[in-house]
């Protein structure tokens, strides 16, 4: 059966878009991803980033308090005991991300946890193929498979993500374990220095850490970085283990010289990479039409249509600047009523 509407997807901007197609009576369908081993290798296990955030301090609606007993009464009881315990200081991203879920579900959202492997978007209607070979026809798509932060590589750093190790900045350098303490951002462009001087609003000290002599970001971003009081750029080095325990979380990083001098180690509350971001648009070359960075190009300004007519983008997969939660849900929001206009259209 040919379905109206179908969001590859399970992040900010999928549940959102699922939320306004399913009260639009669309029926949509969610193609969550897979819980595999792969997925996780990769950092595309379903939820998105958020379901590897703690606390979420900066979204609206969510003030600093005990949700436990709204948690237990809104969401499906074999959903909850997936849940890290909840810390009785306002949600965390397990937790926004899995309401956000329970409330498309709620609207009479059909869900679907599998990979979306192939795409064909030369005919109408659409077909994707799932990694449980499944075809699935659709009048519409909304792609909302959202981007990954790029991490080192380095074995510590695993043990030490949501403990002091970040890829965002604006979405964790405020939380209470940053504060007035030093911090390390890795990085070398315009991204590493908005983050570094992000940062500096908190810590005590941000020492902005980069492989060469030189750092890639803009004239102008590269004075603001030097002229800083509270940033120390660290020329020359790249870390090669995070220093911590499980009670303190990060306590340090070690760092390797590129030009063969002794390694040195700094003393840091946090280590925040901004290194990039890679798009989760694999399945999708050839299909679409791409940026140099892999994101979803959309043509239309304030659009979220894509280069195929019926196929619409939302949130990070389309957006290499913003990368937040509330602005992936704006824009989930967008395409669904995008989609919902089209269909319209075409049905007129």
């Amino acid at each position: 059966m040919t379905k109206k509407v179908i969001i590859i997807g399970s992040g900010p901007a999928a549940w959102a878009a699922a939320i306004y197609t399913a009260r639009a009576q669309l029926q949509p369908l969610v193609i969550e991803g897979a819980m595999t081993a792969a997925n996780q290798a990769n950092g595309t296990l379903p939820m998105g980033q958020l379901s590897l955030t703690t606390e979420v301090e900066n979204y609206p609606g969510f003030p600093f308090g005990d949700l436990e007993a709204y948690l237990a009464s809104s969401l499906d009881k074999s959903r909850l005991a997936m849940l890290p315990p909840h810390k009785k200081e306002g949600v965390s991203g397990p937790e926004l991300v899995e309401l956000m879920r329970q409330q498309a579900v709620h609207f009479g959202t059909r869900t679907l946890m599998q990979d979306v492997v192939d795409v064909d978007f030369s005919s109408r209607p659409f077909n994707l193929t799932a990694s449980d070979g499944q075809t699935h026809q659709t009048e519409t798509v909304i792609i909302a498979t959202g981007a990954r932060a790029n991490y080192l590589g380095v074995e510590s750093e695993n043990r030490f993500k949501n403990k002091g190790v970040s890829a965002c900045a604006v979405c964790d350098g405020a939380l209470p374990r940053f504060r007035d303490k030093n911090l390390v951002v890795v990085g070398g462009g315009d991204s590493a220095v908005e983050e570094a001087d992000y940062l500096a609003k908190f810590a005590k000290k941000v020492y902005l850490v980069h492989r060469r002599d030189k750092l890639r970001a803009s004239k102008i971003m590269t004075k603001r970085a030097m002229e800083h009081a509270k940033i120390e750029i660290v020329w020359n080095r790249v870390p090669v283990e995070v220093l911590g325990d499980d009670q303190a979380g990060v306590t340090g990083v070690l760092l390797r010289s590129t030009t063969g001098d002794a390694d040195l180690q700094l003393d840091a509350a946090g280590m925040f990479l901004a290194i990039g971001h890679t798009p989760n648009t694999a399945f999708l070359k050839g299909k679409l039409s791409l940026t140099d960075k892999g994101y979803i190009a959309r043509p239309v300004p304030f659009r979220c249509n894509t280069s195929v007519e019926g196929v619409f983008a939302a949130g990070d997969v389309a957006d290499d600047y913003y990368r937040q939660a509330i602005t992936a849900a704006a824009t989930g929001c967008m395409a669904a009523l995008d989609a919902e206009r089209y269909l319209a259209a075409m049905e007129a």
